[in-house]
């Protein structure tokens, strides 16, 4: 079994995602996150582009010390110069030099020929390879260039001193057949008494970058480029963190390992996804939101009896806490009733069957039921319940300096008011500490959760109270809802305490 080097180009490629930009404090703490994560090589950033990624390549240099730190070049001596000198202080330092080798690339991009091209492989690897131990070479746009030149290229590449050779498919033109077929070309056609490491760069112009990349280790690549969640030019690059799982998943079919640290895949992809300001996708492959919910009542229940009928990667492997079960409309009594145990409610049967058609029927009219609208639907008879008091008056005024007052009044069903006012820090604050005097218990809070229940300016609040009795240690939970939410959290706290009182 042999082992597959992980090149991550995030700081790189990654920050070419318009409107991506790393500060070099923030590139030097995701070069640490990757190098806990195990990646072999990092590309820091291409030095010669600007002042700020000189100084980005230098410092992730200085505090790399396991994984090797290469920069970006393009076969101009003045790149090849600038990243052996942003490189000085790496461990491990290696360079990557690169040049268009397909036809339209070199007319309309270079306006070199072919000959041209390949007289400057032939004399900038040679000057890169006396700077460095370790030249990756790439033929930029290979997967559109004339097989017989690529191989030329990749060969005239070879000989000056390149020992590693990256395939790009630059705009994602490729397959999985052709690009597989691709690296057993080149493997079995290029001539060397050296060990070339062959490797594969993907773009997912036409979402295949993923399956490219796990096809070109099918047919004898031993390093993968890509990116953390994507990112990268257009569509993105190959996800690193996808290749990582696949390839840990399916270790049967690609008899490949890595030193990848799958534990912190989910806070490598958090990290990344903060800095960059790209949110993951829900339903994004290992580290989306969904990856590990299961709603569907079918998916439910096969879970419930057993996680591997439905989930291939178990979330502890990379990161994650643990699944989920969102309820909604497709989820099924067994799921539900899963769940009221998780929030701490034992049930009789009779009682979920009850529950379980108001929870029904609540799904058909909202996409997402949260734990708080589970608490309200098991205390949804908390106003039937808590006959015997209502809230008479609530007014409030506000003070310099912040501080919120609340006047309050509440009618017990003996026909008397009691009122009372009290200052907070906030609305709600103000209004707990009045209520607090009305009814004289001794309160803990346990939480306070608001919700809207449907959306849009105009929805109602649903606020979700949960105390404690000092007394009694008994619990009691009560639910407020109304358009105004200062009243709705007044409604919830009164009901409660008059459980309290009960």
């Amino acid at each position: 079994m042999t082992k597959i080097q992980f090149f991550d180009t995030t700081l790189r490629d990654g920050e070419q995602t318009p409107g991506v930009s790393f500060s070099t404090e923030e590139k030097v703490a995701i070069a640490l996150q990757l190098e806990k994560w195990g990646v072999d090589v990092i590309e820091a950033g291409f030095p010669a582009s600007s002042r700020e990624s000189f100084r980005a390549v230098e410092e992730i240099a200085k505090v790399a010390t396991k994984m090797s730190v290469t920069g970006l070049a393009r076969l101009v001596k003045h790149d090849i110069d600038q990243a052996f000198e942003a490189l000085k202080e790496a461990k491990f330092p290696q360079i990557h030099v690169f040049i268009a080798t397909s036809p339209i690339h070199m007319e309309y991009k270079l306006k070199m020929t072919p000959d041209e091209v390949i007289a400057s492989i032939k004399e900038h690897v040679s000057y890169a390879r006396e700077k460095f131990e370790i030249v990756q070479f790439s033929p930029e746009d290979a997967t559109r260039s004339e097989k017989d030149f690529l191989l030329k290229a990749v060969q005239t590449a070879v000989d000056a001193g390149a020992s590693v050779i990256n395939i790009p498919d630059t705009v994602g033109y490729s397959n999985p057949q052709e690009y597989g077929e691709l690296f057993r070309y080149l493997i079995e056609n290029v001539q060397t008494d050296r060990e070339i490491i062959y490797s594969s760069h993907c773009h997912d112009d036409l979402g295949m970058a993923v399956s490219n990349a796990l096809s070109a280790i099918k047919n004898g690549s031993r390093r993968v480029e890509g990116t953390i969640n994507g990112l990268g030019e257009r569509a993105g690059n190959t996800a690193l963190e996808e290749v990582a799982v696949a390839l840990k998943i399916r270790q049967d079919y690609y008899g490949q390992e890595t030193q990848i640290n799958l534990k912190e895949t989910k806070n490598t992809s958090d990290l990344i996804s903060r800095f960059s300001g790209i949110s993951v996708p829900k339903n994004k492959a290992v580290v989306g939101g969904n990856a590990f919910a299961h709603e569907s009542g079918i998916h439910q229940d096969g879970f419930l009896k057993n996680p591997n009928t439905y989930e291939i990667i178990t979330p502890e492997m990379v990161g994650v806490a643990q699944s989920s079960l969102p309820l909604g409309k497709l989820s099924g009594r067994h799921a539900f009733k899963e769940k009221l145990k998780e929030l701490g409610y034992t049930l009789s049967e009779e009682e979920v069957k009850e529950a379980f058609i108001r929870f029904k029927d609540l799904a058909d009219k909202k996409n997402n039921i949260s734990d708080t609208d589970l608490r309200a639907l098991l205390t949804g008879q908390t106003i039937e319940k808590a006959k015997g008091v209502e809230l008479e008056e609530l007014n409030f005024s506000y003070h310099a300096g912040g501080t919120q007052e609340v006047d309050i009044a509440v009618r017990f069903e003996t026909g008397e008011v009691k009122s009372a006012k009290a200052n907070g820090k906030g609305s709600v604050e103000a209004v707990f500490a009045a209520i607090d005097q009305i009814f004289d218990h001794e309160i803990i809070v346990n939480s306070y959760e608001l919700d809207a229940i449907t959306a849009g300016v105009d929805a109602q609040a649903q606020v979700y109270v949960s105390i404690t009795d000092r007394l009694t240690n008994n619990t009691y939970n009560a639910v407020g809802i109304d358009y105004d939410i200062l009243k709705a959290s007044a409604l919830a706290y009164i009901y409660a305490n008059n459980f309290v009182r009960q």
